[in-house]
């Protein structure tokens, strides 16, 4: 088992009250503070709970967000290499800023042309986690079970989609296969709420963010690495905005190839990391999580797709061989309908943005690249008006906030009428 697997194995038991989690996980697994930017690892959980007596895997109903990317917009590849550039022309840079510029040229020049595309790595991961469920789930996918796909628009959401069901079909030649990447979907698949999306930094939560971020700053280090002039970076370079640059390039580095050959993690103290996170961690819970700083409805964004995966369960299931339901999409689904969910506790409310870590919201948990939410739902011959399911997050058991006598698995009885009144409870603008 690789060292972050180990890492995300440890998740698994600890308590809510562990103070700074995160800074043990960064530790012993850098790569852990890359938040969005954390490569899949695949699950710790490796034996999942057996089912009650006589019940059987018979649907499955999924999102997940795209594989491993390269960074959207040059930008982030173009900003910190140009500036860096122009600090090296003028004289400014110490041996270790020329080699830092080294080394942003690499990655700059790998990333050329693939804007926000499907790295290898994230071909890879999709390959696996869809062996996994069929190897999880067997009876779901046996003979000619029917595997209905859907992707958003974006290319590397649909060919995430496309290396999944590459992989099911030459494990299962007999499958029937639909798939469909539409503007049809996309209500659901990848809802716009411009209401909600006003709402995200109100004057209170912008507030409190920028103070956050101010308190959590840390740069001088950094720059003294960089460059050998400090009145030249104090009056000239942004730096927090250029620290806040290399610290994404350090992270996506995790998702290509140049993995193998170079890091920018040594440029940053155990100290910066964990601001560096902390910072990507509150924004993530504003925007998308249920922040009491916003009114805590943001993750009503995936209302939509919340009650498309409960009406598309609900039609499955009535049929004799239910198959599988499976959706690609992004970070911002996947984090959202997981707090709207309340799954793992990631509904709660937490004013104070310094308590994040303390009250185990960790946003690197939630949404890796290639995370995704498995809803597999069992049915016994004996009691076929009590079908049942559980909840993987990133193909780990789950919990939810509705009652259960079979913990860790759910009634779907209960389950449907839970969300279904929680749904109907939200007064949309």
């Amino acid at each position: 088992m690789k060292r972050s697997t180990l890492i995300w194995a440890a998740w698994l038991f600890v308590t809510i009250g562990y103070a700074q989690q995160a800074r043990q996980d960064f530790k012993a697994d850098r790569n852990l503070s890359a938040s969005n930017y954390v490569a899949y690892p695949g699950p710790p959980q490796q034996t999942l709970s057996p089912a009650p007596a006589d019940y059987e895997p018979c649907y499955i109903s999924h999102y997940g967000r795209h594989g491993s990317r390269y960074l959207i917009g040059t930008n982030d590849y173009d900003r910190p290499y140009h500036t860096l550039m122009r600090a090296d022309s003028l004289g400014k840079l110490t041996e270790t800023g020329r080699d830092v510029l080294r080394r942003v040229r690499m990655i700059r020049e790998e990333a050329k042309g693939r804007d926000g595309e499907l790295t290898r790595r994230g071909a890879e991961q999709h390959k696996q986690i869809a062996r996994r469920m069929y190897e999880r789930f067997p009876q779901v996918f046996a003979g000619a079970a029917n595997i209905d796909a859907k992707s958003t628009i974006v290319i590397r959401c649909i060919l995430s989609m496309e290396n999944a069901l590459q992989q099911l079909i030459l494990l299962n030649p007999q499958l029937h296969i639909s798939h469909d990447a539409s503007h049809h979907d996309m209500y659901y698949m990848n809802q716009t709420d411009h209401a909600l999306y006003a709402r995200k930094m109100t004057p209170e939560a912008k507030k409190s963010y920028d103070a956050f971020a101010a308190r959590h700053a840390n740069c001088s280090h950094l720059m003294g690495l960089l460059f050998n002039d400090s009145a030249y970076w104090q009056h000239t370079i942004d730096a927090r905005k250029l620290a806040r640059q290399l610290f994404v390039l350090a992270s996506n580095v995790q998702s290509t190839e140049l993995r193998h050959s170079l890091t920018l993690y040594d440029l940053f103290t155990d100290d910066e990391l964990y601001d560096a996170w902390q910072c990507s961690n509150a924004w993530w819970y504003i925007n998308y999580g249920p922040s009491p700083l916003n009114g805590g409805t943001q993750p009503y964004s995936q209302r939509n797709l919340l009650r498309m995966i409960i009406h598309e369960a609900d039609s499955c299931l009535q049929l004799p061989r239910c198959g599988a339901t499976l959706r690609y999409g992004h970070d911002t689904m996947v984090m959202p309908l997981t707090c709207l969910l309340g799954i793992n506790g990631y509904g709660r409310q937490i004013t104070d943005l310094e308590q994040l870590d303390d009250a185990g919201w960790c946003d690197y948990r939630i949404f890796p690249m290639g995370s995704n939410l498995q809803f597999v739902f069992y049915r016994s011959p004996a009691r076929p008006d009590d079908i049942i399911l559980k909840v993987l997050l990133n193909e780990n058991e789950a919990t939810l906030p509705v009652k259960t006598d079979i913990a860790p698995y759910y009634h779907w009885r209960d389950f449907r009428n839970y969300y279904l009144r929680k749904l109907d409870a939200y007064k949309a603008d």
